[in-house]
């Protein structure tokens, strides 16, 4: 039965993003159900006709089964009425939120879609007036510009990520197009993730795992990141999808993955340190490799004013002071970053706390997450353990942002989560215990709402608090497994055969 539910499942999940896809490039529904038709179609074909490790496992856990099936029908809920939001804006009633002003009309990818059309035209993409108006409501508040009934974001990405946002102009040139396609983008990328990194766990932790992905689909964070088109969702499952090419030695495919990743976002980049420590060196290389390539390609096409402009703006970046959400106590309250800790204690009276202390913060913290990656890379890691080993890394890498709101910030905890329960035996405990670090992580509260900083600065230590606990248990020394030997003729000689085929 559960593997019913799982091929179901993608199918249909796989037919919500094509029917997207198909209205972003076609404006047509009719056509848009003949893309959903079709791409379900060849899921359903390509998985009967092909081996998947994950769908060949017992499944003996009928409490998993019951649950993921209640969590599957409300994903496919869920995914399909916030679809007809992201085609038709006006149908605002879709949205997750609806009875929020902010939730509606705030968009991540209306920054990515005014950079991408200045960047051949103006001389600095992260001029404040492309994405405000000159006019301030009040001391402190920004005034958005508006497209429709989205307010504008401001674009705070290195130059290369806008070759992605440029590529796509080309096949869906307005924004309603493009938020469609984009929405469509992100979901089939991340339903892609979900299942290779269950591939690489083994039969029967693969299946638990993809059995409890819905789990990440309804959470609230996954949702409003999806609505308001945030990157970080595609960058962690392109990051994601890349480690899965380097253990199956496609170093090319993966390396173009990762170089991107980090072109765009940079936390990917501590990825890098972890391969490093494996001495997977041609992952390394090749990540460089498309790396260069990007900038050059970005050079090309746009010059080298746009990474001028970057460079001055990058100090703003990495301390904080470039982005808009700190003139804002609410917008600071639901700061999940260690380095917001130091303006969430300001909320609180402490005094002389700002932007100096918060990087002092940040690089201490920044040191303390190399070195327990390094510590990660020179462990060995048990085959079905090896997903969760990377994507805790990329938690401890946004931690270090400056701002993480909670918007999109607890994403990839809700996956990590599936992942260490699906490497657990199962059980009722295991089970409620999920449950409960799953409703933890989904303190959620729009920045309109009327609430008093400090206790939303409370509420949101609550997910920040689980993050950190499933982080530090997803890198935890694996027991049996020895610390890596210097090289890999000693590490065969001391390891036992069975932990020998892990490792190899």
């Amino acid at each position: 039965m559960s593997r019913n539910i799982l091929i179901a499942s993608l199918a249909a999940m796989t037919g919500v993003f094509a029917f997207a896809a198909g209205a972003g490039l076609t404006g047509s529904n009719g056509a848009a159900c003949l893309v959903a038709a079709g791409a379900a179609a060849l899921v359903l074909l390509w998985v009967l006709r092909h081996p998947v490790p994950a769908l060949s496992g017992k499944g003996r856990s009928s409490g998993v089964t019951i649950a993921a099936t209640v969590a599957a029908l409300a994903a496919f809920v869920q995914i399909s009425s916030l679809a007809v939001f992201m085609i038709d804006a006006t149908k605002s009633a879709y949205s997750s939120i609806p009875s929020s002003a902010w939730e509606v009309e705030h968009s991540c990818l209306s920054a990515y879609f005014v950079a991408a059309q200045a960047a051949p035209n103006v001389s600095n993409i992260y001029e404040d007036y492309l994405y405000s108006l000159p006019d301030d409501v009040a001391p402190g508040v920004r005034n958005p510009r508006k497209l429709g009934i989205f307010n504008v974001d401001v674009y705070e990405y290195p130059p290369p990520f806008l070759l992605l946002p440029r590529a796509l102009l080309s096949l869906a040139p307005s924004f309603d197009s493009l938020r469609a396609l984009w929405f469509a983008l992100n979901g089939g990328v991340l339903l892609l993730a979900l299942w290779a990194a269950a591939q690489c766990m083994g039969p029967e932790a693969g299946r638990r795992a993809l059995l409890l992905s819905p789990l990440v689909w309804v959470a609230l964070p996954t949702i409003s990141a999806l609505q308001k088109g945030n990157v970080q969702v595609l960058m962690i499952a392109i990051s994601m999808l890349a480690m899965v090419l380097f253990e199956r030695r496609a170093w090319a495919a993966g390396g173009a993955l990762l170089a991107f990743a980090i072109a765009s976002k940079l936390f990917p980049g501590l990825l890098v340190v972890y391969l490093l420590a494996r001495r997977r060196f041609r992952a390394v290389a090749w990540t460089a490799a498309f790396g260069l390539a990007y900038v050059l390609l970005t050079l090309v096409l746009l010059g080298w004013q746009p990474y001028a402009a970057f460079l001055d703006h990058l100090p703003g970046l990495i301390g904080g002071e470039a982005f808009p959400a700190f003139r804002r106590d609410s917008a600071m309250a639901i700061n999940l970053s260690i380095p917001g800790l130091v303006f969430k204690l300001r909320l609180f009276g402490a005094k002389g706390l700002s932007f100096p202390a918060a990087k002092m913060v940040g690089w201490v913290y920044t040191f303390i997450a190399v070195g327990a990656t390094i510590v990660a890379g020179l462990r060995p890691a048990r085959e079905d353990r090896k997903p969760q080993v990377w994507l805790a890394i990329l938690i401890l890498a946004t931690l270090r942002s400056p701002f993480l709101p909670q918007a999109y910030g607890a994403f990839p905890a809700f996956w990590l989560l599936t992942l260490l329960a699906a490497t657990s035996l199962p059980s009722g405990g295991v089970l409620a215990l999920t449950a409960a670090s799953w409703a933890a992580l989904n303190v959620y509260w729009p920045t309109d709402w009327t609430i008093d900083s400090r206790l939303l600065a409370m509420a949101n230590g609550l997910p920040q608090a689980v993050m950190v606990l499933l982080t530090v248990l997803a890198l935890r020394r694996n027991p049996g497994l020895p610390a890596i030997p210097l090289n890999e003729s000693e590490a065969r000689r001391r390891m036992p055969q069975d932990v020998e085929a892990l490792v190899s």
